[in-house]
């Protein structure tokens, strides 16, 4: 049954013409669709998150996330809350009504992290972890696929093949930047690549402008870009401190920086001809679930 001369089926337009489009308990990602999904690098306690959660809400976003398990490069870094950073996550977003977005790390925690989260990320660093893909395969919740960060487009799509082989057609895309030369940037962020990709594959993509570049003054210029290269969407992270953020802090947009992030978002969307998902009344891009 090869229907794609490509090396990945599933995922292939020679498979599945139209765009995919997933349901998130009444939002929608992929299609005409741009959604953006923002919060903290890392869950580090009920005030902060509350904090972040709420001003969220109250802009109109759908998706909060935030890191409940760390990796992390050094052993000696924040490494997350774990299982209290999980339940953190459920109820700051229940009570703010966001979907959770958070990274499962292995095999052993796709379970605990599914109770807890309605998308679930796969990170750099285990985008070629192929037990966890298959394990993802097995569960009915959408996977955040994020690019290695020395990975192929043909490996990206490969491992989302190993996702929906597993029976999981629930997958996103997401560009986070590539290790290149170039030490000016914390990753070269390879939306070339990204829009490849959206003519070879039917499922959604988005683009991680805050680990793609790691300045939080490039967040705003990379989403615009991002839109105008075909992105599904956009993860970008938000602190209410950045400057006392246990990770990540200097790519964290303050709350004044991701106002200004979705009034661009607003206005690219409309050039674009993409509805922007934020439930925002004044809105002339929303899209009403």
């Amino acid at each position: 049954m090869n229907k794609s001369r490509k090396p990945y089926q599933l995922v292939s337009k020679e498979w599945q013409a139209d765009d995919t489009i997933l349901e998130v308990n009444g939002s929608h990602i992929g299609g005409s669709n741009f959604t953006l999904i923002a919060g903290p690098c890392a869950v580090e306690n009920r005030e902060q998150l509350g904090a972040i959660a709420n001003y969220l809400s109250k802009k109109g976003v759908h998706f909060l996330r935030g890191g409940a398990f760390k990796p992390r490069t050094s052993p000696y870094s924040f490494q997350g809350l774990k299982e209290e950073g999980l339940k953190l996550l459920r109820e700051v977003g229940d009570r703010n009504k966001l979907n959770i977005v958070t990274e499962v790390m292995g095999t052993e925690t796709i379970d605990l992290v599914a109770e807890y989260a309605d998308v679930l990320q796969v990170g750099t660093r285990n985008m070629q972890n192929y037990p966890l893909l298959k394990g993802l395969g097995k569960i009915d919740k959408p996977i955040l696929l994020k690019r290695g960060m020395s990975c192929t487009v043909e490996e990206w799509l490969l491992a989302a093949e190993y996702i929906m082989v597993g029976g999981n057609p629930r997958v996103i895309l997401c560009e986070r930047g590539i290790r290149t030369f170039n030490k000016a940037t914390r990753n070269t962020m390879d939306l070339g690549s990204m829009a490849l990709v959206k003519t070879l594959t039917h499922l959604p993509v988005f683009a991680d402008p805050s680990q793609g570049t790691g300045i939080r003054e490039l967040v705003l210029p990379m989403t615009k870009a991002a839109i105008a290269a075909g992105a599904d969407g956009a993860i970008v992270e938000v602190h209410n401190q950045p400057e006392e953020a246990l990770s990540d802090g200097d790519q964290s947009l303050y709350f004044d920086q991701f106002d200004r992030l979705i009034s661009a978002c607003e206005s690219y969307c409309q050039l674009e001809g993409k509805q922007f998902q934020i439930s925002n009344p004044t809105s002339k891009t929303i899209q009403q679930n």
